[in-house]
């Protein structure tokens, strides 16, 4: 793909594509972050870091956050292009607001993530039960997304 079709698809809302361009595209997008997040959960346990028990300077844990950072700068560029390549898709179905639409899910799913990370360190204050809520909202959210956007038939002219 040359430079100017990336250009289009993930770094501006304008324009209208088909489903089978937007499954393309997700998937691609897809494929760049599924890695980086499961290097992150392989990471994740060496992010509590508790002085009482391990030493100021633990590698891994130097480690675990110096990747958090960048994993959390490709995060925003995948949510970034995934809105942008979603509202298309929006604006070709006749979705309004197309850009409201396509943030939704990518919305949920950064709520998710974040309740994901809280929960475990204000456990007293904050049940597993609204992790799980949250979950199911994203889950609700991301599957019709995928449905209304990659496989939903043309409506027939």
């Amino acid at each position: 793909m040359d430079a100017e079709r990336l250009r289009f698809l993930y770094r501006t809302e304008q324009g209208r594509i088909d489903r089978a361009t937007w499954r393309r595209g997700a998937g691609a997008l897809l494929a760049v972050i599924l890695p980086l997040t499961l290097i992150w959960f392989a990471l994740q346990p060496y992010s509590a870091h508790d002085l009482a028990t391990t030493p100021f300077f633990a590698p891994m844990t130097i480690l675990a956050y110096a990747y958090v950072i960048f994993f959390a700068f490709a995060v925003m560029l995948c949510v970034v292009s995934f809105i942008n390549l979603s509202a298309k898709r929006c604006r070709d179905r006749g979705l309004t607001p197309p850009l409201g639409l396509a943030s939704l899910a990518p919305l949920l799913a950064l709520i998710a993530g974040a309740a994901h990370f809280w929960q475990p360190r204000a456990a007293e204050i904050m049940s597993r039960w609204y992790v799980w809520g949250i979950d199911a909202i994203f889950v609700a959210a991301a599957l019709w997304t995928v449905y209304e956007l990659g496989w939903r038939e043309e409506p027939r002219s």
